[in-house]
């Protein structure tokens, strides 16, 4: 059985040392194995306790820490490894904390596509801490602090008792604008155990409210934040799975890094489930089957956030397949 993996990203300085301090000390982590690029730059230096493995440590709360000094695709498949073999304690699943100034598309990138990570580990939750107080500022000069937010599948809001109300609504107004796909709730009230940072989202038991928040997002013409935009389609009738795989191949490959995070449930010939797909950039993720209709509407729906691209030009090129569809049947 393969190992679920979450990611949790999110800009220089905006708290996730702090968050991963207060969710590392229980005892509910000691599953958990944490995957950080050096000790020093996470300080955590006051919760480890013990070299148990090669730039491996123990912490208290019995969770493996483990430090990536080289590449991530060996620090990974050493870490299962060890898990095989005893070195060190089993864990059920990892936490992969990025730099701050990592873009998350080749990390996933590498969890998806390589074939012997493929094998061992699934990619769970992609967590990104944002600064309340500092979230314009980076936003407008660091390209970097976009990809993080609309990679999302939770946005942690950090910082938020050092702006007035005001401001928190409208940092938490403009980050449901960017990736209305996401969650959005305050770093603050994430504790131990808690499924905004541990859970799997689609892959969870029940992942219906995963869905259906970003199901209803209304299919409008969005105005633009900062190059960013999002672009919301609907078909009626059921899709042919191999036709949308090759127009979603397409696409991916003329616009490239310009398509941001691609989220969809879709209604497939000859299936009686729905589809969700979802992807950052040129990674999608493997499809994921529900048991049922979320709100029990059986409708194709596309959110996908894109980057300096015109959303009349994804219209066109949807409108085009969905008539040679109809034309076809």
């Amino acid at each position: 059985m393969s190992l679920q993996i979450n990611v949790l990203t999110g800009f220089l300085g905006s708290g996730k040392t702090t968050l991963l301090q207060r969710v590392l000390a229980h005892e509910e982590m000691g599953e958990t194995a944490l995957l950080i690029n050096e000790f020093g730059e996470v300080g955590i230096d006051d919760l480890l306790v013990q070299e148990i493995a090669p730039n491996t440590v123990l912490l208290p709360s019995g969770c493996v820490c483990c430090s990536i000094r080289g590449d991530l695709k060996q620090a990974l498949i050493d870490l299962h490894d060890k898990r095989s073999r005893g070195l060190i304690p089993p864990f059920r699943r990892v936490l992969l904390e990025t730099t701050g100034l990592a873009d998350p598309a080749p990390i996933l990138s590498t969890l998806q596509r390589d074939p012997q990570l493929r094998g061992r580990y699934h990619l769970g939750l992609i967590v990104t801490v944002v600064d309340a107080q500092h979230a314009a500022l980076q936003e407008r000069i660091h390209p970097e602090w976009l990809g993080q937010v609309t990679a999302a599948d939770r946005l942690l809001v950090s910082k938020a008792d050092r702006v007035s109300v005001e401001v928190l609504e409208q940092v938490t107004a403009h980050l449901q604008s960017l990736n209305p796909s996401a969650s959005v709730a305050l770093a603050s009230g994430v504790g131990e155990g808690d499924e905004q940072l541990l859970g799997e989202g689609l892959r969870s038991p029940a992942p219906d409210d995963e869905v259906a928040r970003w199901q209803l997002f209304a299919p409008t013409r969005q105005p633009q934040h900062g190059g960013a935009q999002v672009c919301a389609l609907e078909y009626d009738q059921a899709l042919d799975w191999l036709a949308f795989g090759v127009w979603l191949s397409m696409l991916l490959r003329c616009h490239g890094e310009r398509i941001l995070r691609v989220k969809g449930i879709l209604d497939v010939m000859d299936c009686e489930q729905p589809i969700v797909i979802h992807g950052v950039q040129h990674c999608l993720h493997a499809p994921v089957h529900l048991k049922a209709w979320p709100g029990g509407e059986r409708r194709s729906r596309l959110v996908i956030i894109v980057r300096d691209l015109d959303t009349r030009l994804l219209r066109r090129s949807f409108e085009a397949f969905v008539q040679r569809l109809g034309r076809a049947a």
